[in-house]
């Protein structure tokens, strides 16, 4: 089993579903670390010190211990009601969304809604939001007038890991941006780890 695929079985725990080892989640969304191992050891073969790498090499630094490494959380990207303790933060003037192009028509129409997610997650580079949208199939990259949200009185929120966070987004605010490969014809090749 590689540390990626445990990885994304941490992430499945985390961030979704934690009954699928028998845990649970405080209300700000920790987990006791050892816990988690006993429970990951079920499926798949895990100790501390690999926990510990998967945490410190996560190329999206998806999760963080507190300061004596007995709890473990996912920084954002939940489908269940934890309290990741984000503080309201003001955005850059402009924000990124990269998805499928599949999704063009719902957003286009409804605007920007976290789905199974509790927030919308946004990027403040070009490339990041690629990279997000290609996961999704052949990406569409939609720019958030975020400053002109938050002075409208939107939230925004900026997790551990550099993730934008906002309710959601309405159409007033967005532009999609048809001819992404130009935007990075200048940057490293666009790939998805």
């Amino acid at each position: 089993m590689s540390d990626r695929e445990i990885s994304k079985y941490i992430a499945l725990i985390l961030r979704h579903k934690p009954e699928t080892i028998g845990i649970v989640l405080d209300e700000h969304g920790w987990a006791d670390v050892s816990s988690l191992i006993d429970g990951i050891n079920k499926t798949y073969p895990i100790d501390l010190e690999t926990l510990k790498r998967i945490v410190a090499e996560d190329n999206k630094k998806r999760y963080s211990f507190n300061e004596d490494m007995s709890l473990i959380r996912a920084n954002q990207g939940h489908s269940i009601p934890v309290d990741v303790e984000l503080e309201k933060k003001e955005p850059p003037a402009v924000l990124y969304h990269g998805t499928g192009i599949k999704y063009a028509n719902a957003i286009d129409a409804q605007g920007l809604l976290p789905k199974s997610r509790l927030y919308v997650h946004l990027s403040e580079d070009i490339h990041t939001a690629i990279l997000v949208g290609r996961r999704h199939g052949d990406p569409i990259l939609y720019k958030v007038d975020s400053g002109r949200m938050w002075n409208d009185g939107f939230a925004f929120y900026r997790s551990v890991n550099g993730v934008w966070l906002t309710e959601q987004v309405p159409i007033a605010y967005l532009n999609s941006m048809k001819e992404i490969e130009q935007l990075v014809e200048h940057q490293q090749p666009l790939t998805i780890s």
